[in-house]
Parts: C-alpha cells; structure tokens; sequence
C-alpha cells in the first residue's frame, strides 16, 4: 500500500500531520509521517517497545479500533538542526471516564529526521498518562543519577 505524500515542509509540519492523523483515527496519514527506516521506535504509555513498521502500524490499527485518539500537543520544547529535530510535548488526551469527558496528560518525545522525502518521525515515546498535568521544573535539581 501507497502512503500518502507529506509535504517536505517542517518537522512542525510533520509533527500537527501525525497528531491530525491520531484525531481522526488515519492509518495512512500517520504512517505517511513515519520515515522509511527499518529502525524506526516506537512506546506507547505503559506499553513494549515496537521497532518497525509493521509493528507500529499493527499496535495503532488496534488504538484506532477503538475510535480517534484526542491527542493535542502542548508546551512544546524543541532541539533542532539541520538534519534532526527532537521535540518534547505534552499531550492533552481526552478521555471519556465514569464522571464523564476528562483530560489525562502524557508527556511525549517526537524525534523527527530530514529524509529525501522530508521531515519524517523515527521516535515516538510517551509516558504513562496521568489526570494531574504534570508540573515543569526549569530551575536546577541535583541530580538523581
């Protein structure tokens, strides 16, 4: 199967086409913005490491089984160059409970790279989601390890 054309633009570009793709449950469209590695990675919240395609494509075939994933990215923080771009988001994730539509939060790191094709992901890494947005710390802690 065919996916469909991105355009080359930024990784900003790519990275709104993979978040539109999640909201509206688009197999194609989201793994149109993956790039054409074999190494690309994957971690869903609380879930195995998923490298490869088929792989990905199978455990976001099963998410959207069950509808749409509301994902809006929030607070970006970005390291950028010429060829890679890392990004580190929020993701504001709609969620229907027993006391109706809340909002959990999952912190989320998007690694994209600069391919013939144009900015393309190789990473996605989210963490377990959480109903409390988590707080961030800017100022220097000592260190953990």
């Amino acid at each position: 199967m065919r996916k469909p054309k991105l355009p080359p633009g930024s990784p900003n570009d790519t990275e709104a086409a993979f978040y539109e793709a999640l909201q509206h449950a688009d197999i194609e469209r989201l793994m149109a913005c993956w790039a054409d590695e074999d190494e690309i990675v994957c971690v869903h919240p609380g879930g195995p490491r998923l490298v490869g395609h088929e792989a990905i494509r199978t455990a976001f075939e099963a998410m959207f089984a069950n509808g749409a994933v509301m994902a809006h990215p929030e607070k970006l923080h970005r390291h950028e160059d010429a060829h890679c771009s890392v990004h580190s988001v929020v993701e504001r994730v709609a969620i229907l409970t027993d006391d109706g539509p809340q909002h959990a939060f999952v912190l989320a790191t998007n690694v994209y790279v600069k391919t013939a094709r144009g900015w393309r992901m190789v990473a996605h890494h989210a963490s377990p989601g959480s109903r409390v947005e988590p707080p961030e710390i800017t100022a220097a802690r000592p260190v953990l390890h």
